[in-house]
């Protein structure tokens, strides 16, 4: 299969001609901290200087050249993202086209796939076992392409499905266990006995959104998983018998059942789960603390994410964090590797936690933070993720695969279209964007 690198339009091009983007080579002395006799590596982040998290990673290169002292030099720019995502990723494309990508930079995790088959980034050198056992399982999925590990996350991240205990004893309902999770069916049958209480309440059920962007596929998507579905084939060049399988398909028609009955409101209510108006929410990992700090008297619980009446116990709960990985151009492997291991390792994990409460992505961080083992909700998501956590989509066309599960879960959920029929529809969008990758 050929690589073809990504397409960058005229404005990008001028803009990296008029601010230059060849790689920093400097001499010794000339960036502070930067000795004779050190190896140089520059690496990119995608966040400001002096937010947490790009304090978190300020502090975790100057450990590193502490540690390495003599041998490394790390000096970190900072290329933050702009409101709509871009900013990084642009200066990132315009670099790929005029040459001058870092040894090291950040990437997020759905798109690991993408910036190594368009030769961004290149595989790490070879982790022994008992290093790779050091991070979560879904985190070494992330960064696996085609059988070669490209990138290690710092951070892992989750969505829980939260639930409002008082609501739920008042319902005289019962949570199942972890490995014993509820069905589509039953659960279909606990909203139904919910629905009346909630309207004493004027709530709903669910809260429950389906949005535009990347949230609906990385919330929803493990309801196609739990029913043994994937979106792609494991190479990620095929999605016809894959995103259009019967498996999406009813995870579709689920979603709609649940539209239709009354459960969830259609229009989003803000704040529906923590005013105590509604008994279950699906949200980010980031809900505990929110609760904790803003609705204190909210009762939460976390439980199990509902599955297919399908499910053979197999992984399925989101997953995917910013990773950090080498480009193309760092000439020595071994070296950018290290820094990898070093931004991605336990003691940036729990740097991290503390400063910013982004879960990390080793077994030993989350081992070393005292509420993973305290606190039943953030014990119940680490669990969750060491357990069941699954990658989305590993693809070089990901942004297009994730548009496109939105846009089918809008139209069948909450436009009452044929499932089948819009599915086959964005097999078709999604191929088009695949045909460079797959043409002889």
């Amino acid at each position: 299969m050929k690589k073809w690198r990504l397409c960058l339009t005229g404005a990008v091009l001028a803009a990296a001609c008029l601010t230059g983007c060849q790689q920093k080579d400097p001499q010794p002395g000339e960036v502070a901290g930067y000795d004779e006799g050190e190896e140089y590596l520059s690496i990119w982040v995608h966040s400001i200087e002096d937010t947490e998290e790009g304090q978190a990673y300020k502090e975790s290169v100057d450990t590193f050249n502490e540690a390495y002292d003599g041998q490394y030099f790390a000096d970190i720019e900072f290329v933050p993202r702009n409101d709509s995502g871009g900013g990084y990723s642009d200066k990132v494309n315009a670099s790929v086209m005029s040459g001058g990508l870092p040894d090291v930079l950040t990437v997020d995790g759905p798109n690991i796939s993408a910036y190594a088959a368009n030769g961004i980034i290149q595989p790490l050198a070879d982790l022994t076992e008992e290093e790779e056992s050091e991070y979560l399982p879904s985190i070494i999925e992330q960064g696996t392409v085609n059988d070669e590990l490209y990138a290690l996350g710092v951070m892992e991240s989750s969505v829980g499905f939260y639930y409002n205990k008082d609501i739920i004893e008042e319902a005289g309902i019962e949570i199942p266990d972890a490995d014993h999770p509820w069905t589509w069916s039953q659960f279909l049958e606990i909203l139904e006995e919910l629905k009346p209480l909630m309207e004493e309440k004027d709530g709903y059920c669910l809260d429950m959104t389906f949005p535009v962007g990347e949230t609906s596929i990385y919330y929803y998507a493990p309801f196609v998983w739990s029913g043994g579905g994937e979106l792609v084939s494991d190479d990620g060049l095929t999605v016809d018998g894959y995103f259009n399988s019967d498996q999406t398909k009813e995870a579709m028609e689920f979603f709609r059942t649940v539209v239709e009955n009354g459960y969830m409101s259609e229009a989003p209510i803000d704040h529906l789960f923590e005013s105590g108006r509604a008994a279950f929410k699906f949200d980010g990992a980031w809900e505990v603390n929110t609760v904790y700090t803003s609705y204190p008297d909210l009762n939460l619980g976390v439980a199990p994410y509902v599955v297919s009446d399908d499910w053979d116990g197999g992984t399925y709960t989101p997953t995917g964090s910013w990773a950090f990985a080498a480009s193309s151009e760092a000439t020595d492997i071994d070296a950018a590797t290290e820094l990898v291991k070093w931004m991605s390792g336990v003691d940036s994990g729990i740097r991290i936690w503390d400063m910013t409460k982004n879960f990390p992505s080793t077994y030993e961080a989350f081992e070393n933070i005292d509420v993973f083992q305290t606190d039943e909700n953030y014990s119940a998501l680490y669990q969750q993720l060491t357990n069941y956590g699954h990658p989305r989509p590993k693809t070089p066309v990901y942004p297009q695969v994730s548009t496109s599960f939105q846009e089918v879960l809008e139209s069948v959920a909450l436009g009452g279209k044929d499932a089948r029929t819009e599915l086959d529809k964005q097999v078709e969008r999604i191929d088009q964007k695949l045909e460079r990758y797959t043409r002889e």
